[in-house]
């Protein structure tokens, strides 16, 4: 089951409201989850924490996760899905357009398999 991870440059109270709003669909906040102790974690291993806990990973980072994903094709190793979000689809600071298309995205694909997909999260107005 699909499972984000929303990584630190989204803001904590996404992953709050969604949670309050919809209480099934599981995310993890990095600022929040496990007390903040991966935090300012480098790139490649956040990648490997969100395998390792089978969540998809939500992110900004547009410079360095997709060569760390060729990478780890190369490598012939598997991730556990990749949301990527632009700032100019969603500002960063638009809390409610990134809720509404993160509750799109579980609600329309939930059950599928996330294992080495990956999308651009589109607005959900």
């Amino acid at each position: 089951m699909l499972a984000f991870l929303l990584d630190e440059h989204i803001s904590p109270k996404v992953g709050a409201q969604i949670r309050q709003k919809y209480p099934a669909i599981p995310v993890y906040e990095l600022q929040t989850w496990e007390q903040g102790r991966y935090l300012q974690l480098a790139d490649h291993l956040l990648i490997n924490l969100a395998i390792a806990h089978s969540l998809t990973l939500v992110t900004y980072d547009l410079r360095s996760i997709p060569g760390l994903l060729a990478e780890l094709a190369t490598q012939g190793r598997d991730h556990t899905g990749v949301i990527f979000v632009d700032q100019k689809t969603i500002p960063p600071d638009n809390f409610g357009a990134l809720i509404r298309s993160l509750v799109y995205v579980w609600e329309t694909e939930k059950d599928k398999d996330w294992r080495n997909r990956v999308i651009f999260l589109e607005r959900r107005n």
